[in-house]
């Protein structure tokens, strides 16, 4: 989602929010109205209004309203800590390269929902209102998880594609694989430091 990433480079965000999670508003003249009862504290696309997830774990006398869910603060600490240390893959198999070295970044946020993204207006929409370094399918809901259990939670992400960003069509079949290793070199790197 930021524009300062590339294919390949590794991202462990400090939070993950479910940016799916909507209410997709009726049209009205004026332009567009939702649903009064749930909390919407991010700007619209269109009709899509995102809306913070309610949400309950032991120690809370009551369910609370949330839309980020935090990364572990000591797992945050040892991949700071390996950060600058992993050197990660540029190459393909077949001999296809990337410009740059990829690098790995940590810190900000990360998003997650249920469509795969390939549209550049929507990229801009994601990055701009999240302030999101990265989106997945997957990472938010396993976030979402762990806190509600209290269990530690860090994720690793390594770009496949750039979600319509890189001018040209998707080129995720091309790097996924790349991306795996990557993101592995890094799991591999924090699990020697852990």
């Amino acid at each position: 989602m930021d524009p300062q990433f590339d294919i390949g480079d590794v991202i462990i965000a400090e939070q993950w929010g479910q940016y799916l999670e909507m209410v997709y508003a009726r049209k009205v003249e004026e332009g567009w109205e939702t649903i009064p009862f749930f909390e919407y504290s991010y700007g619209n696309f269109g009709m899509m209004f995102p809306r913070s997830v309610t949400v309950i774990r032991e120690g809370l006398d009551a369910p609370e309203t949330r839309f980020w869910f935090p990364a572990d603060k000591t797992l945050l600490e040892s991949a700071y800590q390996v950060a600058g240390s992993v050197v990660l893959e540029r190459c393909v198999d077949e001999g296809l390269c990337l410009p740059d070295t990829p690098s790995v970044s940590v810190g900000g946020s990360g998003v997650s929902g249920g469509a795969f993204i390939d549209n550049v207006e929507f990229r801009k929409y994601i990055h701009e209102t999240f302030d999101a370094q990265v989106l997945d399918m997957e990472s938010a809901a396993v976030a979402h998880v762990a806190w509600a259990n209290d269990v530690p939670f860090l994720a690793v992400r390594s770009l496949a594609d750039l979600a319509g960003g890189s001018g040209k069509a998707n080129q995720m079949e091309v790097f996924i694989q790349l991306a795996a290793v990557n993101a592995a070199k890094v799991v591999k790197a924090l699990l020697r430091e852990i």
